[in-house]
């Protein structure tokens, strides 16, 4: 397999300019001969299939849920990264650029960096035009907060929505289209396969999740915008139905998957409370500019916590890294919060917990300003924990949150199977290690709004397209394998539930590939999955028929996926030799337990191309160059 990432030559700063002017263009004529099919509707699928059919391509865009209101872009909180610098407090383009690569622990491809950095003062404009609430200053002007690993303010949020407003204004988009007759949009529907014609990405087979009908669709381009398949963990802060499927498709078809180890930790998550639970629930990282993280400095203290005295606190991450505190990067936060609980600091049911805590904040500015910020977020957490965050501090602790691998795409965001574009959390290309936060929806409005009307232009401009229709054989063999693993899954009859299988891989997979790595331990982990998906094959049990809406049916096969997904995940992470970013090997770190990189070995993308059912499969390499930032130890002290 080769990896080509397409990079234009010249400047940095002039690159993407350049290549847009490069590029070749489809006449608005010639534009309406095109189809495209876009699978996801969140903020980068939304934005796409708006943008897409308002430059006059047909297009067709599928989601699994009753609406693209619905997408997990809503919950995100905190805020979305712009380097408009209204703070005048030294932010720009390029050092959004630096934080980003530096937040990544030098492990981004610069180009796709620097891109995203350029165009995210127009992603505001955009937003803005289309009506989104942002918050503003007492003059009308927009304002912004911080968020971790800056030190400037460059955040702009609608309260604790932010995800959700933005989501709006992109559905408003596609749904002007939708009634322009220029977008067909499919909801409950699941893609279940993607068919290549002559080697090119040219439609999918999906299955109806209300009658189970199982239909083909065939287009000039597929676009996935499926996002993040941290759901494998299955604990963990995305929505339940999240999954990997799609890309997972489409990486047995011929896309690599790149950076699969590669998955991020939150540190302000709501701790888990017992097995009864099925997801984690987020507090944006926007409570970290006015709230104080701390623990007891003594150990086994369990004290009430407005009992215990300023004396006796430890303020860690103020501590640790006083130059950006409580807003330090996500992974450092994290394992910080980690190391506290595991010296038997840890606050809560069971020590798995740290405080985050509100009381000077409220104190300086007052009940009232905090309510305004984040009251949206305070109520949530009260509803949840039945505690009162004005009165006592937040109980927080890390989850898996976000996922920085995804499909391999080169710099016009396509993956190694022509005409098969990856856009938003899919792929991974902007994020390196570790993502800072505001930095998602930045990505996902980016690829959708900004970059993907250009790039598609250039396939459909460089290559010639015969028409296909799905009666093409590809299509009918598509339609076959589908049909053949449901009958298969169908017919198990074990006495397993999807869920249950599901848990144990997510306890696998956080203990021995979550937040520390071993060799050891991702070796049990690459014993203990394969044993499990045998288990799922012959002991699991699906109720019901494909003829009908059946959620047994929908899950076992998203787990199937996701047990496959997990073993590549420890794969790569027990092949990368090095502590970087989110992914941190406890055998590889500094004296005073940061992460420590292998530049010489590992400055890298592994990108693992699939070699078969039962083979191992192949990592191929795409080094990474830095040219206008150099690498560097990253410290936030």
């Amino acid at each position: 397999m080769t990896l080509d990432s397409k990079v234009p030559s010249g400047p940095l700063e002039k690159r993407w300019t350049q290549h847009k002017f490069d590029m070749k263009l489809v006449n608005p004529a010639n534009k309406r001969k095109y189809s495209v099919i876009v699978v996801g509707s969140g903020l980068a699928g939304a934005s796409a299939s708006a943008t897409l059919a308002e430059l006059g391509y047909h297009v067709s865009c599928f989601c699994y849920q009753d609406s693209p209101r619905r997408a997990h872009s809503i919950a995100a909180q905190g805020g979305i990264n712009a380097a408009k610098n209204y703070q005048n407090d030294g932010d720009s383009v390029f050092r959004l650029f630096y934080d980003t690569i530096k937040g990544g622990d030098f492990r981004a491809r610069e180009s796709n960096v620097y891109r995203l950095a350029e165009v995210s003062v127009n992603i505001i404009d955009q937003c803005v035009a289309q009506g989104v609430p942002f918050a503003r200053e007492y003059g009308g002007t927009l304002t912004n907060r911080s968020f971790g690993g800056a030190q400037v303010s460059r955040t702009f949020y609608a309260r604790g929505q932010t995800g959700q407003q933005l989501l709006l204004g992109a559905y408003q988009a596609l749904e002007r289209q939708i009634g322009a007759g220029q977008v067909k949009m499919y909801t409950r529907h699941e893609m279940q396969e993607l068919v290549l014609v002559e080697g090119r990405a040219r439609g999918i087979v999906t299955r109806d999740l209300v009658t189970g009908e199982i239909q083909s669709f065939a287009a000039d381009a597929v676009v996935l915008a499926t996002g993040g398949y941290g759901t494998v963990f299955y604990l963990a802060t995305y929505a339940k139905g999240a999954n990997t499927t799609a890309i997972w498709r489409a990486y047995k078809k011929g896309a690599a998957f790149a950076n699969p180890c590669y998955t991020q930790i939150h540190p302000t998550c709501i701790p888990v409370t017992g097995d009864h639970q099925s997801k984690l629930t987020l507090m944006s990282e926007s409570l970290r500019n006015d709230g104080r993280i701390w623990v007891p400095k003594a150990k086994g203290d369990h004290r009430p916590p407005n009992e215990i005295p300023e004396d006796d606190r430890d303020y860690y991450l103020e501590r640790k890294y006083p130059s950006f505190g409580n807003l330090s990067p996500r992974d450092i936060s994290s394992r910080a919060a980690k190391q506290v609980c595991d010296e038997g600091r840890g606050v809560g049911p069971g020590g798995r917990g740290v405080y985050l805590d509100f009381a000077d904040a409220i104190q300086r500015l007052g009940e009232d300003k905090i309510r305004e910020r984040y009251g949206n977020l305070f109520d949530m957490y009260e509803r949840i924990t039945d505690e009162n965050p004005y009165r006592v501090p937040m109980r927080i602790y890390p989850a898996l949150h976000y996922t920085m691998g995804g499909l391999w795409v080169d710099y016009n965001l396509m993956s190694t199977i022509p005409g098969l574009h990856v856009l938003g959390e899919a792929n991974f290309s902007d994020h390196g290690a570790n993502r800072l936060g505001a930095s998602a929806l930045m990505q996902g409005l980016a690829d959708g709004y900004f970059v993907i009307p250009y790039t598609i232009g250039h396939y459909f401009g460089s290559n010639k397209l015969d028409k296909v229709t799905t009666d093409h054989s590809a299509f009918k063999e598509a339609e076959a394998t589908l049909a053949a693993r449901t009958k298969r899954l169908l017919g198990i009859r074990g006495k397993r539930t999807p869920d249950s299988i599901h848990r144990e891989l997510g306890h696998i997979l956080w203990e021995y590939c979550g937040m520390a790595r071993t060799e050891a331990g991702l070796k049990t982990a690459l014993q203990k999955i394969p044993a499990l998906r045998e288990e799922f094959w012959e002991n699991v049990v699906v109720l019901g028929s494909g003829e009908e809406l059946n959620q047994s049916l929908e899950k076992a096969g998203r787990i199937a996926d996701f047990l496959e997904l997990g073993e590549l995940l420890c794969l790569d992470a027990l092949e990368r030799r090095e502590s970087c970013g989110g992914h941190f090997r406890e055998e590889f770190q500094t004296e005073d337990g940061e992460a420590k990189r292998d530049d010489d070995q590992f400055c890298h993308v592994a990108a693992w191309e699939y070699a078969g059912e039962g083979k191992t499969p192949i990592r191929n390499v795409e080094p990474l160059a830095f040219e206008s930032v150099h690498l560097q130890t990253r410290s936030y002290k």
